[in-house]
């Protein structure tokens, strides 16, 4: 099969771009593509390297060797005397997966014993190699752990005392309702099929129910604008840019957990991006292209409602489009930005936790060489890499419910929504993995918006940002870096909860907490543990916080604006969700 000349690269991975030095044969992206799906999605050349990289280490470091051999006797060795040792908790007790207290007897104390030792000397066996990369340990750390996550006892009829006493007291139906459950799932996934579970919630139906309509629709996105539900509101409407990756609408779930409804309940106009799930023909999609009708969004908020600004709002990476955008309209000394705000999103990718894991040059080729066909990333593949940061919670746990235990769990708004994948442009897909991922572009000032330079140095609008303990995707000690670029105040809050569980947090949500505080421009920049130390926590839920703050930079309550502005082309058309929610 011939070459692409390097023309059509240029035009395949958008000309503005860095194009790859020699054309690229579409046999050798099939064939790539075939090895990426064998190794579950990971580049084999990325996995080559890190094994290569660590093996040759040890095999260089007898010391280091002698060391781990002595800490696998003694880790043996406490297994069998724990587990011989009547009623004696030990570590498993600590681990969520051995606390049941069928789990103290013999022989399965001694499996989870063990199982724990073994976790225990891995990771021990992949730190403090002298002269390996720490890209390479890390991986290794945790392929091994995925690995022997898979072989945990819980997982297996013979060896989970849970499980075999539910197999005997219901005469193993469990288990044949486990086969059930999993031929049905099977099914449902090679047919693309969400959860069965999963359609009860519906967009417009019983999930995305705030009143509005779309004012504005571009190739991209559905601008919509809520209607109001006070007599009064801010003259300065919240935008909010949420992410691509999936759909907008876990800000609007239902009225009691809809961050959208409770803006509009405490006093503000609010307009929503709902951006269209891309296809194929919209491989050559990048982030400028998003960012554009981000621009649009704001336009149409100040057109309709007659303000001067705007709270601009960004949730995960449309958090990072945000940020970049905002930095853009500083440079360019355009000064309709009341506040930003940064939901779970980072501006410096340094510190992006194990995410960071699946990021190097070999692994976005590989993801380009899956992409390459389709023109486009599926979500579902982007949930299982997510998946995967939390495996024992969000894959393991489940299987051994689901199908051990034979027990379905009800499946929440939230759990829903994270079954409504969408996909994401090639060209988008790449840049963003090299240009922030990989390259850090933005941190470092290199990022090109329109033609010019554009740095989070910037941003000189006071900024609220949020970061969540729990958060694998943006951990918040990275999410708290906007703290050394943002040349502004910047109000930080730190709550309880993973990504998407830390945000969607109503108040009246149990066992919520957050701490809260701002660092003024002119005061020196907080580290984030010195930060975490200062900031006493607060009982509750952050929204009613975050609500006063925009209202201290907010002018006083007007009127509210009319839905839609006809003599602006702002007409209301269809009545939230929109259209492209089905998408």
């Amino acid at each position: 099969m011939a070459d692409h000349d390097s023309t059509a690269v240029a035009n395949a991975l958008g000309a503005s771009h860095q194009v790859l030095a020699e054309p690229i044969n579409d046999l050798d992206h099939a064939l790539q593509a075939v090895l990426v799906e064998a190794c579950g999605g990971f580049s084999p050349i990325s996995l080559g390297r890190a094994w290569l990289d660590w093996g040759v280490h040890m095999a260089v470091s007898p010391g280091r060797r002698m060391e781990l051999a002595s800490q696998a006797l003694a880790e043996g060795a406490r297994a069998l005397s724990l587990a011989t040792s009547k009623g004696h908790a030990g570590r498993a007790a600590d681990d969520k997966r051995f606390r049941d207290e069928a789990w103290r007897q013999w022989p399965f104390s001694h499996y989870a014993e063990s199982f724990l030792g073994w976790e225990r000397w891995w990771d021990e066996a992949t730190q403090r190699l002298h002269g390996a990369d720490p890209h390479s340990l890390a991986l290794v750390a945790f392929l091994g752990r995925q690995a022997l996550d898979a072989v945990a006892p819980t997982n297996f009829l013979p060896t989970n005392p849970v499980a075999l006493a539910r197999t005997r007291e219901e005469w193993g139906a469990n288990l044949t309702r486990g086969a059930q459950y999993l031929w049905r799932d099977i099914v449902r996934a090679r047919n693309g099929q969400r959860p069965e579970a999963a359609l009860a919630w519906a967009p417009g139906k019983t999930v995305a129910l705030s009143e509005g309509v779309v004012v504005k629709r571009t190739s991209l996105a559905e601008i919509i604008q809520y209607a109001p539900t006070t007599g009064s509101v801010r003259p300065e409407p919240v935008v909010i840019v949420p992410a691509w990756i999936m759909k907008y609408y876990i800000l609007d779930l239902r009225p009691e957990n809809s961050l959208i409804h409770a803006l509009t309940n405490a006093g503000f106009t609010v307009f929503a991006i709902s951006w269209r799930n891309p296809t194929g023909e919209d491989r050559d999609l990048g982030f400028d292209d998003y960012g554009a009708d981000v621009m649009a969004a704001l336009s149409a908020a100040l057109d309709v409602t007659g303000a001067a600004k705007a709270h601009l709002v960004g949730y995960c990476i449309g958090g990072a489009l945000a940020a970049v955008r905002a930095a853009a309209m500083a440079r360019d000394l355009d000064n309709r930005l009341a506040s930003l705000t940064m939901l779970a999103a980072q501006v410096d990718y340094t510190e992006s936790g194990e995410l960071k894991l699946f990021i190097d040059h070999s692994q976005i080729a590989a993801i380009e060489d899956v992409m390459w066909e389709e023109g486009t990333f599926e979500g579902s593949r982007m949930a299982g890499a997510f998946d995967l940061l939390r495996s024992n919670d969000l894959i393991w746990s489940r299987l051994v419910h689901q199908y051990l235990m034979g027990e379905t769990e009800p499946m929440s708004d939230l759990a829903a929504w994270s079954s409504d994948t969408t996909r994401m442009p090639y060209r988008m897909h790449r840049d963003y993995l090299r240009d922030f991922y990989l390259n850090n572009e933005f941190a470092e000032g290199r990022y090109k918006v329109e033609g010019h330079a554009v740095s989070p140095h910037d941003i000189r609008t006071p900024v609220f940002a949020l970061g969540t303990e729990g958060d694998n995707v943006a951990p918040w000690p990275s999410v708290f870096k906007i703290h050394q670029f943002a040349d502004a105040d910047v109000t930080f809050a730190l709550t309880n909860g993973g990504h998407n569980q830390g945000v969607v947090s109503p108040p009246g949500t149990p066992h919520r907490r957050y701490r809260l505080a701002t660092t003024l421009h002119a005061e020196p920049r907080p580290e984030p543990q010195a930060w975490f130390a200062a900031a006493r926590p607060r009982e509750g839920s952050w929204w009613p916080a975050w609500f006063d703050w925009l209202k201290d930079h907010s002018g006083a309550p007007v009127a509210a604006p009319p839905l839609g502005r006809p003599e602006s082309g702002l007409s209301a058309q269809d009545k939230a969700p929109g259209r492209y929610v089905f998408g």
